[in-house]
């Protein structure tokens, strides 16, 4: 099935930066790494834009990424970047593991090349126990077999149990955190969650950081790189090209 997806944000250099940079650091965590889970502590940090905004980066760098939506509960894939398809009703996850859809009709083509996604489909009430039946394991081979990456949005950690579940079916673990909202005893907690799940973590996205001209990070970094650069290119021109100073 082919979907468009109407509303995609139009990323600023510095975030497009971030998002190369996150696709970047995962490649050095190994060739073994092809099903990737991403949770959060808590609703709303973050974490379903974040893995969009990571598949439109691996995708732009040549890579088949599939998206797989396993947040049955919540989800807003589809609303939020305004999912269409021409050839129907969209259907999902929870079709597929209900028995209600085949495999192909629930794996999307979106209008981002290299990117599909799965969205989660119908809100179901028994969400857990479908994510550990043996069609999602079937989903997960087929997504290892057919795509270089599969990026798997799945529940808050810290609120329902859903993702203990699907952990140890990946290769690792992404944990994205709102800056400012979870103490650091909570994200601990989580952190111990996916190890005892035998999760391996990734690591970290620190997540809606201000970035405005007072916060801290843009002073930093405005500060040390704009001295680093103005000398390193000063330096680097007057060695080869000579001095153009009067």
């Amino acid at each position: 099935m082919k979907v468009e997806l109407e509303k995609l944000e139009k990323l600023g250099y510095s975030k497009k930066e971030a998002f190369n940079s996150l696709r970047t650091n995962l490649s050095f965590c190994g060739d073994d790494i092809h099903i990737i889970l991403f949770t959060s502590c808590t609703p709303d940090e973050g974490k379903s834009s974040t893995v969009m905004d990571l598949g439109r980066a691996m995708a732009e760098d040549q890579k088949h990424v599939l998206i797989l939506d396993a947040d049955l509960r919540k989800s807003v894939l589809v609303g939020r970047y305004h999912a269409k398809s021409g050839e129907g009703a969209i259907k999902g996850t929870s079709h597929y593991l209900s028995g209600q859809a085949a495999m192909e009709d629930i794996i999307c083509q979106t209008n981002i090349e290299n990117l599909d996604v799965v969205f989660a489909g119908r809100t179901t009430p028994n969400p857990t126990e479908l994510l550990g039946n043996q069609y999602f394991d079937q989903l997960l081979a087929y997504g290892r077999e057919h795509y270089d990456a599969v990026l798997i949005d799945s529940p808050p950690l810290g609120s329902v149990i859903d993702t203990a579940v699907i952990a140890p079916k990946c290769d690792g673990a992404v944990l994205v955190v709102e800056a400012n909202k979870c103490s650091y005893k909570f994200v601990e907690e989580i952190k111990k969650q996916l190890e005892v799940a035998d999760c391996r973590i990734l690591g970290v996205v620190l997540n809606k950081v201000k970035m405005d001209k007072g916060g801290y990070y843009n002073r930093y970094y405005r500060k040390s790189y704009k001295g680093y650069y103005k000398g390193y290119y000063k330096g680097y021109y007057s060695k080869y090209y000579g001095s153009h100073d009067k």
